[in-house]
């Protein structure tokens, strides 16, 4: 099973680069975020060959949307927690295992939001597990976990997405059953990001931050054998990553 994750920062100026790089790696499932796009204005997103998709998106801000490869699941009904809004969170259950790509808000602009989203992540978390049911959780969360998921030339303790509150939230998320796939595969991997500002180069010299990730619940994270960020892969300032398990 091969799981990514993308934040494609607009899926209009990248939507060449994403089917490119969904025809070569032809993962199982695909979470996006941040689309900043309604499905009319680029409906052949929702027609790659061999996929079902579900478009989550209102506008030129936020969306998500969850693709699923027919081979590995003909029929899937897609749903949203209850406290989804501004179009960052959808779901997917197949068999046991609920599949959700997930936009944590930024906190730039409305920090108190943020928390509050992360907060009803967290009990979703412990809901799903309660229901006996497995979860893969992908997305921009918006927070690097750690100290080693930041460069060195980056770090700042008082910018939000390294504050000891969003990294203690973000513990507590986990504390629900869930494993950080890359780092458990990484653990020692201080080059490990997902998000490059786009300036100096940053991208280029690789200095930046982990913001994506794979979360997944105990019994399918004992099976990944890989996780990598794909630096490499399209103009988005973050990174395409993709989980497999055997």
């Amino acid at each position: 099973m091969k799981v990514a994750t993308w934040n494609v920062n607009g899926i209009r100026a990248r939507h060449q680069q994403f089917v490119d790089w969904a025809s070569a790696e032809q993962p199982d499932v695909i979470c996006l975020q941040e689309l900043k796009s309604k499905l009319e204005q680029i409906p052949q997103i929702c027609s790659i060959e061999g996929y079902n998709c579900y478009w989550h998106g209102a506008g030129a801000y936020s969306g998500v949307a969850l693709i699923v490869r027919r081979s590995f699941a003909s029929e899937v009904s897609f749903t949203h927690p209850e406290f989804d809004n501004e179009t960052r969170i959808v779901e997917a259950q197949i068999e046991d295992t609920v599949f959700t790509s997930v936009y944590v808000p930024n906190g730039g602009k409305d920090f108190d939001a943020k928390i509050a989203f992360f907060n009803s992540l967290i009990g979703y978390a412990a809901d799903v597990h309660r229901r006996g049911l497995k979860l893969v959780l992908c997305g921009d969360m918006n927070i690097a976990r750690a100290e080693m998921d930041v460069h060195p030339k980056e770090r700042k303790p008082r910018a939000i997405g390294q504050l000891p509150q969003e990294r203690e939230l973000f513990e507590k998320l986990l504390g629900q059953g869930l494993v950080d796939v890359g780092r458990t595969l990484y653990p020692e991997d201080e080059n490990y990001f997902s998000w490059w500002a786009p300036w100096r180069n940053l991208r280029q010299r690789n200095i930046g931050w982990r913001l994506d990730y794979v979360l997944a619940s105990a019994e399918i994270a004992k099976r990944a054998v890989s996780c990598p960020s794909q630096r490499e892969v399209g103009t988005s300032d973050h990174a395409p990553v993709v989980a497999t398990f055997a």
